[in-house]
């Protein structure tokens, strides 16, 4: 059963910082980008942070540069969020995607997410 599961987030007064977590199961991790996806209330959702399966290359949106990093352990499965200097603009729902690296058609799963809220 292909289960990701996102943990980590809560409530955090600005300029916190988090750490956010998405633990595979039921597929072949190590073959799949990851993405994070982030909804805001109201809005649509936001692709944040993206990682190839190798892990070698990373991009994120302009608004979270240098205040997120994304990585990922491939021995556990397991993709990571750390998110820094939040700002009230942060709080959102925080999803996490994992993408075939040869497309989307070969599989494509998405976390529950896990809410960030960020009290100015």
């Amino acid at each position: 059963q292909v289960q990701l599961v996102e943990s980590g987030g809560g409530l955090v007064q600005s300029g916190g910082s988090l750490r956010l977590s998405c633990a595979a199961s039921g597929f072949p991790f190590s073959s799949y980008a990851i993405n994070w996806y982030r909804q805001a209330p109201g809005k649509e959702r936001e692709l944040v942070s993206t990682m190839t399966s190798t892990g070698r290359s990373t991009n994120y949106v302009d608004s979270v540069k240098d205040r997120f990093t994304i990585s990922r352990d491939n021995r556990k499965n397991t993709a990571y969020l750390q998110i820094s200097s939040l700002k009230p603009e942060d709080t959102a729902v925080y999803y996490c995607n994992a993408r075939h690296f040869r497309g989307s058609s070969l599989g494509d799963y998405w976390g529950q997410g896990t809410q960030v809220t960020v009290s100015s």
